[in-house]
């Protein structure tokens, strides 16, 4: 894990509250394995809890997990080849109200939701997060790819994530 400072994507600057409330940053460097939801969502539970918020942290695991597995299986696609370095990388952000996470991969196709069927075994992904968090979008990132994030509320804030 790798802790790294950078600008949130030019879209959230839009609707994220201004970096002057920032109060703390976190980012994980990820190899864009499959294992690589696995260790986001162990490093979001133990940087939550840090953070002293493990009310949010199911909602925010189950949001991680569905970003990074979808910035691991469609933004770095099977063309790829096996992925070098760190292609995948997780941050979070607290603000007074509310907590975000941002997962940005190097393909800048945007997210694509799609309506599973019963039967189906993926596609849910999305889905599960627009239910789960206040708010989500992508941007094409500044230097490569994509960078796609969601907002959670935290409890008693008084107000609705940004």
């Amino acid at each position: 894990m790798t802790v790294h400072t950078t600008a949130l994507p030019a879209g959230a600057r839009e609707i994220l509250p201004d970096d002057t409330g920032l109060g703390s940053f976190a980012a994980c460097a990820l190899e864009g394995s499959p294992r690589s939801a696995g260790r986001a969502r162990r490093f979001t539970e133990a940087t939550l809890r840090d953070w002293a918020l493990p009310a949010v942290s199911g909602d925010m695991e189950l949001i991680v997990t569905e970003l990074v597995a979808n910035a691991v299986r469609h933004g770095l696609g099977p063309s790829a080849g096996p992925p070098t370095g760190y292609p995948v990388w997780l941050g979070l952000f607290r603000y007074p109200g509310a907590v975000v996470c941002a997962v940005a991969d190097p393909s800048p196709e945007p997210p694509r939701p799609r309506a599973a069927g019963c039967l189906d075994t993926g596609g849910r992904g999305l889905a599960l997060v627009g239910a789960v968090s206040d708010e989500w979008s992508w941007d094409v990132s500044p230097v490569r790819g994509k960078t796609v994030w969601a907002t959670l509320s935290l409890p008693g804030s008084g107000e609705a994530a940004p």
